[in-house]
């Protein structure tokens, strides 16, 4: 099956915004989306206290931007999504909430660049899987590597895959049953799955956790950590060598 195009995945995520507004939920699809959002702002804070710079990749309405400035308020903020009305939504709740954006780069990741050494934090939630072949995946970690200050860090939270086949189609079954539940069960909650389903089949091309942990170190991430890992969602992260 031919994946979807970057212009149609944009075209998606410009009709989507409302969804991805929400503090409390993040990003609801996925599984255990609050939890990491606080595991994964809090182990960047902590990891760089005296963090000044911030690049949230693939940024949506927010969210992670937001909870990172409830951690460390000072913070100056690049925002990056492929979606303008995403962005647009994203500077106007950063904004009221006080925060500082520097930069709203509307962009792909992968044709992105920044001088090195730019950021202290790297954020990349629910982003990377619309990475494609491996080629891809090296340049893009390796960016993240270059773009961060030594002492920086990089985290990510994300849809994973499996490299057995048993082991797919179990967390698969628990991602459809947590879809289903969100809209209350029974047919709504089916036609919700299915449509889920649909889009991750078209968009994404996940690769696993450990796959993800053996890049991070081949670029030069050391001090690596997996906060969390439920069903087919995964958080983690790396630090830079001071």
């Amino acid at each position: 099956m031919a994946k979807s195009t970057v212009e149609e995945i944009r075209r998606r995520f410009d009709n989507d915004v409302e969804r991805f507004s929400n503090l409390e939920t993040g990003q609801s699809a996925t599984m255990d989306a609050p939890l990491c959002m606080d595991l994964v702002t809090a182990a960047a804070a902590t990891t760089n206290p005296a963090a000044s710079d911030l690049l949230d990749v693939g940024c949506g309405a927010g969210n992670y931007t937001l909870k990172m400035l409830q951690r460390l308020p000072t913070l100056r903020c690049t925002l990056m999504d492929l979606s303008e009305p995403m962005l647009q939504r994203a500077q106007q709740r950063i904004t009221a909430a006080g925060g500082v954006i520097t930069a709203a780069v509307q962009n792909d990741v992968r044709q992105s660049s920044f001088a090195a050494g730019s950021f202290d934090i790297i954020l990349a939630a629910a982003v990377l899987h619309h990475l494609r072949g491996d080629e891809e995946w090296l340049t893009v970690f390796e960016a993240m590597y270059r773009w961060l200050r030594p002492g920086g860090s990089f985290w990510v939270f994300d849809h994973i895959s499996h490299d057995s086949p048993a082991v797919h189609s179990l967390m698969q079954q628990r991602h459809g049953e947590h879809l289903i539940n969100l809209k209350g069960g029974g047919e709504a909650g089916i036609a919700y799955r299915d449509a889920v389903f649909a889009y991750v089949e078209a968009e994404d091309t996940p690769r696993p956790l450990l796959w993800q942990i053996d890049l991070l170190r081949r670029v030069g991430f050391a001090q690596i950590e997996i906060l969390h890992k439920n069903g087919p969602f995964a958080a983690f992260g790396g630090q830079k060598p001071r």
